[in-house]
């Protein structure tokens, strides 16, 4: 099967009303899980690789080609994108390699500068097929400083839209990213305000700081893209530290990592299901 497209995909969950769940890539097993959860489900997921994990891998090519072979051989549709890429040449490697989605993150800089690096980003990628989606009113926690009290104006929002171009848009509604505790309040009213005055599907960061209930709210209210990276990280480190105390013998990394593996499977799967309202 052929990588699908996020615009499709997100535009048909917008219409049904339900979210489509993106989820971060650290690893392979994290790829194998959720496109092992989404197949459990039948529901199609989005496979996130940020600038922060191609750091970790030294490049994007190894975690990259992996996750794309993983999506490719999955019976049912799976995204592959680029998050929080600040730089244009990340971009433009991840294209040449089969990704078809990015997220160019020029939150940090003032709005002019943001709108208008973000438009050449947008024309250089809609040349080639893939898609975009940006960030507009910054979401805390990138740098380790949360500011769940930043908010996207919606009136700026659509500006913003009009003159990028842009497929997806990432606002900041009261979530935080890298939460470890799920109490984030999110501003609903503020949620249907921007989709109300936005074309383009909404993307929510920082929901790992987000209740389930919260979530569904979320959704109802007009978020489409759901990104969660933390809560899975908590998730496989809890099982695999739970597997190293109770068998302190094991010395084969199979025998931890493989339980931290199908514990997030299991909780993606049920996040999917979630987001679809099931």
């Amino acid at each position: 099967m052929t990588v699908a497209d996020l615009r499709e995909l997100a535009a048909a969950a917008a219409a049904e009303g339900g979210g489509l769940g993106a989820f971060n890539v650290i690893q392979l097993e994290h790829a194998e899980a959720f496109t092992e959860a989404a197949v459990e489900v039948g529901r199609p997921v989005v496979l996130q690789i940020s600038e922060n994990a191609v750091a970790y891998h030294g490049s994007l090519e190894p975690i990259a080609v992996a996750t794309l072979a993983v999506a490719r051989n999955a019976p049912v549709p799976v995204v592959v994108h680029l998050d929080h890429a600040e730089s244009f040449p990340l971009i433009q490697e991840a294209v040449g390699l089969g990704i078809n989605s990015v997220m160019f993150d020029a939150s940090r800089l003032d709005h002019a500068t943001n709108t208008e690096r973000t438009r050449q980003v947008v024309l250089w990628c809609h040349e080639r097929g893939v898609s975009v989606e940006a960030e507009l009113g910054e979401v805390g926690g990138k740098n380790g400083v949360h500011d769940p009290t930043a908010r996207t104006d919606p009136d700026e929002a659509a500006r913003f839209v009009a003159d990028t171009g842009v497929d997806l848009l990432a606002v900041a509604v009261g979530s935080s990213h890298a939460m470890v505790d799920r109490d984030a309040v999110l501003d609903l009213d503020l949620i249907t305000r921007i989709r109300d005055a936005v074309p383009v599907p909404l993307v929510l960061h920082g929901s790992s700081g987000v209740s389930d209930e919260g979530m569904r709210a979320a959704i109802r209210h007009g978020m489409t893209k759901i990104n969660v990276s933390t809560h899975f990280n908590k998730v496989f480190t809890e099982t695999v530290r739970h597997q190293l105390v109770e068998h302190p013998e094991l010395v084969d990394p199979r025998k931890y990592v493989g339980p931290g593996r199908k514990a997030i499977t299991r909780e993606a799967a049920r996040l999917l299901a979630w987001y679809a309202g099931g």
